[in-house]
């Protein structure tokens, strides 16, 4: 029977930057995604009945939700839909990459099931159409179709792919007991003081850094917030910083925190430090390397 097995790689947010609130409710942001090797990976298999059928190991809380919400089924049902397409799929959905911690997990596992889905069943559609399906599933989601490092502007779901940058080792600590939901997070925010200070200046230097592969210049404008909330996670970024890291931020809108690290083995030293914390040390996957690994899924 056909089976195509793809990854679902996370990604961390060199820089992002919270302009405001828009008229529709949405926050104008613009940021630098990056992708990195931490993933899950979804395993998609035809049946000849015309259901959609999904199994999640690994994290039990999403395991005991109903199927009907997880953004994999709902990605894979709207592609359906588009395609008028009635194909029976069994899917498997392997987690690795921790829940709510900022990191695009469910982003990701939703653009591996379109991306899968298509190659399953060996349909076609159009990139436009399907980056306007991924955006209506969240605004990350258009992302993870490309993969790399990129800019994302409007509500992050805009993509502009970047050069690719240097191989970086990445140490990603995920704190167990704190979780920070994106709608507290922008609700912390103070929007309105964002908007006011947005200048010329800074807009062309964000601009700037787009080009550039400083580590130096993370930043991230969840931070004051949610670490005011959590000092946990700020006690992360210093320690980060301490262990060797040529920089560390939160990533998303947290709870985890990052460091990028000039070799994976002053990553891995680092990573001892955190006993009590969840650890991964991976590395930063460049546009083709995805490409390849995304678009090259087995196929059974």
């Amino acid at each position: 029977m056909r089976e195509v097995r793809i990854p679902a790689y996370a990604k961390i947010n060199l820089r992002l930057e919270i302009l405001g609130k828009r008229a529709d409710g949405f926050h104008e942001l613009r940021t630098i995604f990056q992708t990195i090797s931490l993933h899950d990976e979804l395993r998609m298999r035809a049946h000849n009945g015309k259901t959609i059928e999904l199994k999640i190991i690994g994290n039990e809380a999403l395991s005991s939700e109903p199927v009907q919400t997880n953004l994999v089924y709902r990605a894979v049902q709207l592609l359906r839909l588009e395609l008028e397409d009635t194909a029976g799929v069994q899917m498997e959905l392997r987690k690795t990459i921790p829940a709510g911690r900022g990191l695009g997990g469910g982003s990701s596992d939703a653009a591996a099931g379109l991306l899968g889905y298509l190659k399953l069943t060996r349909k076609k559609i159009s990139m436009e159409r399907l980056i306007e399906i991924a955006a209506s599933l969240g605004a990350d989601v258009p992302f993870f179709l490309f993969g790399g490092r990129a800019l994302g502007i409007s509500k992050g779901d805009e993509i502009y792919p970047l050069p690719d940058v240097d191989k970086m080792a990445v140490l990603v600590v995920s704190p167990k007991d704190i979780h920070v939901s994106t709608p507290d997070a922008y609700r912390w925010l103070k929007a309105r003081r964002l908007t006011k200070t947005v200048s010329g200046p800074k807009l062309w230097k964000f601009c700037a850094l787009c080009w550039s592969a400083q580590v130096d210049s993370l930043s991230n404008d969840f931070e004051e917030a949610v670490f005011r909330r959590h000092r946990r996670l700020d006690e992360i970024k210093r320690a980060l910083l301490q262990k060797g890291a040529a920089g560390a931020s939160l990533a998303g809108s947290g709870s985890a925190v990052f460091g990028v690290f000039p070799s994976p083995v002053m990553a891995r030293r680092a990573a001892v430090g955190f006993p009590h914390e969840s650890t991964f040390v991976c590395e930063t996957i460049s546009r083709q390397r995805y490409f390849r690994a995304v678009n090259g899924a087995r196929v059974g």
